[in-house]
This record gives structure tokens, sequence and C-alpha cells, in this order.
């Protein structure tokens, strides 16, 4: 006769599988949430996606490519690329041409821009000519900016009446990066 005792098993934390599981699986649901959270107040606080949308911008920047704004401790500058809100519209990607107090001469003929008596040199431009609905010289009022796409020919911008000035308050941000398509990663002079 064969006096065999039987044991049940004891339960450790080796037997126990299922446990190891639901904590690894935890941990994972833990990290991604707060990953999330994390993405979201950043995209939120720092940084947005914009789309360009028509090709006002062309050639520097072209219709359905993505960029990354910011808008922290932004001041605007004279060619900054910025993201206009226009409330009830898409917002406009346009470059500033002229800030405060700037002294602005657009000839109508050739397409040359004068800020304060200087000729600006716009090598990133295409087309010169575009009817101006303003006159010129035109000094930029307090607290807006003037600003014009790089597709002259192409671009609703200050020179027309349906934009005119852009309030400083209505820039949602810099343009820094290009983020699509990838073939064209990188920032954005």
């Amino acid at each position: 006769m064969n006096d065999e005792i039987w044991m049940e098993p004891v339960d450790g934390p080796e037997t126990r599988p299922h446990e190891n599981l639901f904590s690894n699986l935890y941990e994972w649901v833990e990290a991604a949430v707060f990953s999330l959270i994390c993405v979201v107040l950043v995209f939120t606080f720092l940084f947005r996606v914009v789309g360009v949308d028509g090709p006002s911008m062309t050639p520097t920047l072209l219709n359905k490519e993505r960029l990354i704004m910011t808008s922290i401790n932004y001041t605007p500058q004279r060619g900054d690329i910025v993201v206009i809100n226009r409330f009830t519209q898409e917002p406009l990607v346009k470059r500033i041409i002229a800030v405060e107090g700037d002294i602005l001469e657009i000839d109508g003929e050739t397409g040359e821009v004068r800020v304060n008596g200087e000729t600006l040199d716009e090598s990133y431009i295409r087309g010169t000519t575009y009817p101006i609905e303003m006159e010129s010289p035109f000094q930029v009022s307090e607290g807006h900016v003037f600003v014009m796409g790089d597709n002259r020919e192409n671009s609703t911008d200050s020179r027309h009446h349906s934009v005119n000035e852009v309030p400083v308050k209505n820039i949602i941000g810099k343009a820094v990066w290009r983020i699509w398509p990838l073939n064209k990663f990188g920032s954005i002079y």
C-alpha cells in the first residue's frame, strides 16, 4: 500500500499568473492615460497643430501642410509666419510685414514693399502684382500688424478690405515647425 499524502498547493505569487497579468495591465493603462493627459496639456497650452489652407503662402508653405505653432511669450515681429483667428472662418496663415507704428508703402505696379523707407528683401515671395485696396503710404495702427501671403498674386491679406490690419489679440501664435509632409519636416523660416 502506498501511503502518499496529498497536499493542496499553496497559492503564492508564483502560482497566480492572472494577478500578475492584471497588475501589468493596470500599470500599462495608467502609463497610457498619464501620457495622453501630458500630450493634451502640451498641445493645448504650449503647441498646436494647424493646417495650411490654400496656396496663399506658396512657395514657403503649400496647401494641406501641417504646422506646429506656439504662442508662449510671443511678441509679433516682422517676418514671422503667424496663425490668425478669424472666429467664424478657418484661421489664416500669413507673414507679418509690418508692426504697429511702421510706415508701409506698396508699389502697385512693381509689388515692391517698403517699411519705414527701406525696401524689404523678400526672396521668399511668388508674384508681385495684386490689386491694392488701401492707400499708400499707410501707418500700422497701435495694437495691430499688417500681414501678407508669400504668393502675392493669390493671397487675401491685409491689402484686402476683408482682412485689413490684424489686431495682435487675434494672433493665435507663430508657426515654428512643419510636421507634414514628412519629407519637409523641419523649422520654418
